[in-house]
């Protein structure tokens, strides 16, 4: 028993310093991004990540080869192509809090189109929790006057869509192939998503990269702490913790990304903008509290890569 509880202990640990990485990483993201142009930044992170797991895998002597790889393909696509490239992009113009909120609203699109997609209606109280994340997007893009952030902000919420459509993608994998390593799936698909990245810093014009110190700082802590550490730690985590209880956790992120861009980059939030991170934080928190209910976590296993 004592020994359980100390393996729980460890967990939640992992689990918080797993979150504080990647929420403090929306300021070091935002930061990064004034030394690269936003393809060539994320072709970085995401490739050299990409590589950082395939060392993980043959240090722990994992087989690299994996089978299903057109749905790895399509998964790369959107996993890494579209929610990444799409959230760096919106990085770009808009704030760091901002954007790591409108990503997160990631579990309500898995909500809304898992109904279409996987046949699972909206039930309960998944409504008011629907209705609670559009109030809160509503609040925060207020259509009625709108910024010169706007574009930044629906690439964000592009990226959570992008986001929410990997979950599902990869929960039909899953259930194809449910001894498909996770890690491995993982390594593949931001492989075959950094191509499209890669390509397009090629083919976009920007400003030659600053190879600054805290630039090589950024593109490390993005490769091998947001990435290998950050994997090594979610996989500890949900070996010995519900993955609801771990997706519930995480979903911490983007309230240290909030608060980390309020002192850092001094992006303090209006008061219309406060009101929709507060309804998005409460739609995020009954979702995860359903979803630990259910014992099927709305797992965003495939997310901050």
């Amino acid at each position: 028993m004592q020994n359980n509880r100390k393996n729980i202990l460890r967990a939640f640990s992992a689990l918080m310093i797993l979150t504080l990485i990647w929420g403090y990483n929306w300021v070091v993201m935002k930061s990064a991004l004034a030394y690269a142009g936003a393809f060539q930044f994320a072709a970085l992170r995401t490739f050299i990540g990409a590589l950082c797991l395939f060392a993980i895998l043959l240090v722990l002597r994992k087989p690299l080869r994996v089978k299903e790889i057109p749905t790895l393909i399509l998964l790369g696509l959107l996993q890494t192509s579209g929610f990444t490239g799409l959230l760096i992009w919106a990085l770009v113009e808009g704030g760091a809090g901002k954007t790591s909120v409108l990503t997160y609203t990631m579990p309500f699109w898995v909500m809304v189109l898992a109904w279409p997609l996987l046949g699972e209606k909206i039930r309960g109280l998944q409504w008011p929790a629907a209705l609670l994340s559009t109030m809160g997007m509503l609040f925060i893009l207020d259509p009625l006057h709108l910024g010169t952030d706007t574009l930044s902000m629906v690439l964000a919420v592009l990226s959570g869509v992008f986001w929410a459509l990997s979950v599902i993608v990869a929960k039909k994998l899953h259930q194809r192939s449910p001894d498909l390593d996770l890690l491995a799936l993982t390594a593949w698909q931001m492989l075959f998503g950094s191509i499209p990245i890669v390509i397009a810093a090629f083919l976009i014009p920007a400003a030659p990269i600053q190879w600054t110190p805290y630039f090589i700082g950024a593109v490390i802590f993005n490769s091998v702490f947001c990435n290998a550490l950050a994997w090594m730690l979610w996989l500890y985590a949900l070996q010995r913790l519900s993955a609801g209880v771990a997706s519930m956790s995480s979903m911490l992120a983007p309230v240290i990304g909030v608060l980390a861009a309020w002192v850092q980059l001094k992006e303090v939030p209006n008061g219309m903008e406060s009101i929709g991170m507060i309804l998005i934080a409460l739609s995020l928190l009954l979702i995860s509290v359903i979803s630990i209910r259910k014992h099927l976590p709305v797992d965003p296993a495939m997310g901050q890569d």
